[in-house]
Order: structure tokens, then C-alpha cells, then sequence
């Protein structure tokens, strides 16, 4: 027997319970990015006075500190990095995402599982023989090299993503673009890629912020050329709180921007990908 009967009463608890669960997991994630920003502008004086709950003043003299230790240079070599993990990714894994979807092939489903479990090994294990390598092939301390190896790591994300992508466009219009005259490449450029391209946006996304935050591997491959996360763990972890706080908020800004700017594509994605 239900410990309370069937009712407007019932539906109204589940749904306080819902609404409490969504708002725990909502304060779980904004909390900690809320203290980083409130922090990153806080004058010293309030942060270290313990009557104080919140800080009243603020300043923008932390993040012009941590930008003139050369954040503003990672941060740079962050989104060159990023970007160059989206285009070599998008590269490599558009054609073989639209094979995965459109064709049939002896090995396909084994060749699919290969690509998922390339993100088996943990990238600790192939750290030193990987800054070996690069070191031997002049790619090491590069923009170009991290990027290289953000790729591998995004890249059966990609593949997957874009081939559940493309098996969502409908095959009739590309055969309707045959028909009429089109090139398979004119149908993919022309047809297929402008309906996909909101699910593309939004892959593009998470590569973006997977390159954002990756810190080992960018670490252990750039000595002078890191990326802003692994500055932040390198050099701004043994500077003082607030210049820690101001390096979060620069962690968090651009990936926050990106995502707000994508969002709607991310809805799109689902809506092609879900039909």
C-alpha cells in the first residue's frame, strides 16, 4: 500500500522532489564556479577578514597579476590549441562518422568498438614514451603537438557522435540530390552537412572544452607553451588564494562563453539525432 494515495497531494510531492533533486545537481556545479568568480575580484582585506561572509569590495588587480605571470600568453596557446584539436578532429572523424552511418562494410561493428576502446588506456601509461616520441619528431613543446594529442583523444568521441548525426538525415534527400544531378560529395557539402550542422556545432563544443581542460598531457608535452590549465597547476598553485581564484575564473570564462553561444545547437543535436 502507497505510503500516500493517488492525488493531486502525490503529484505535487514528486514534483517538490524533482525540483529539489534538479536544484541540489544545478547548486553542486554553480556553487564552486560562483565562489571563483566572487573571489577572482575580492579585495585582500575582505577575503582574509573572517567577519565577513561575502566581500564587498573588489578589485581586478589578482587577474592583471595572473595575467602579467603569463596567463594571457597560455590562454592564448589554449585556444590555438583547441582549435586545432576542432579542425584536425572534424577532419578525420566527419568522413568516417557519414561511412559509420551511410555504408555497410565487413568489420564495421568491430571497428567501431576498436575506436571506443583507443580510450582504454590511460593517458599515464603512454605519458613518457609519447613525450619520447615527440621529442624525437620536433613536436615537443608545440601547440601543434598538444593538439595532436587532444586529437586522439576527441577523436572517437567525434566519430561516434557525427555517425549517430548523420544516420539521422533523412537517406531519401540524399538520393533525391542524386537524382537530380548532384555528386555524392555535392550531396554530403550540399544536403547533408547544412542539416547536420547543428549537431556538428554542438560536438564541436564538447571537443572544445575537452581541449579546454585537459591538464596532463599538456603538461607533460610544453615546458614554455602550456596551455592555461596546466600554467595554472605549474605556476599559479603556489601563488597566493586569490590569484588561485582569478585563475579559476579564467579556467571557467571562455569554456562558459563557448557553451552559452552553442547551447542551442546542443538542443538541435538531440533533435536530429532522437528522430
Amino acid at each position: 500500500m502507497p505510503l500516500l494515495p493517488d492525488g493531486p497531494l502525490r503529484e505535487a510531492l514528486r514534483g517538490l522532489l524533482v525540483a529539489l533533486a534538479a536544484a541540489l545537481v544545478v547548486s553542486w556545479v554553480l556553487v564552486p564556479i560562483a565562489v571563483s568568480v566572487l573571489y577572482a575580484f575580492a579585495s585582500p582585506g575582505d577575503y582574509y577578514d573572517q567577519s565577513k561572509v561575502l566581500p564587498t569590495r573588489f578589485t581586478l588587480e589578482h587577474v592583471e597579476e595572473l595575467l602579467a605571470l603569463g596567463a594571457a600568453r597560455a590562454a592564448t596557446n589554449s585556444v590555438v590549441v583547441a582549435a586545432l584539436t576542432i579542425l584536425v578532429s572534424f577532419l578525420l572523424g566527419l568522413p568516417a562518422g557519414y561511412a559509420f552511418a551511410r555504408f555497410v562494410f565487413p568489420g564495421r561493428d568491430a571497428l567501431k568498438l576498436l575506436i571506443v576502446a583507443l580510450r582504454m588506456f590511460p593517458v599515464i601509461v603512454i605519458a613518457v614514451p609519447l613525450a619520447t616520441l615527440y621529442i624525437r619528431l620536433g613536436l615537443y613543446d608545440t601547440q601543434l603537438g598538444v593538439a595532436l594529442a587532444h586529437t586522439a583523444m576527441a577523436l572517437p568521441f567525434v566519430v561516434l557522435v557525427t555517425s549517430g548525426i548523420f544516420a539521422g538525415v533523412p537517406r531519401e534527400l540524399e538520393e533525391a540530390g542524386l537524382v537530380f544531378g548532384l555528386t555524392r560529395l555535392g550531396v554530403f557539402l550540399r544536403i547533408t552537412l547544412p542539416l547536420a550542422l547543428p549537431g556538428l556545432a554542438a560536438a564541436a563544443m564538447f571537443t572544445f572544452i575537452m581541449s579546454w581542460n585537459e591538464v596532463f598531457i599538456a603538461s607533460i608535452l610544453t615546458t614554455r607553451n602550456r596551455t592555461l590549465p596546466a600554467f595554472v597547476l605549474t605556476s599559479a598553485m603556489s601563488a597566493p588564494d586569490l590569484i588561485k581564484f582569478a585563475a579559476g575564473f579564467l579556467i571557467v570564462l571562455p569554456a562558459m562563453v563557448f557553451v552559452f553561444v552553442a547551447r542551442r545547437y546542443l538542443v538541435s543535436m538531440w533533435g536530429i539525432t532522437l528522430r
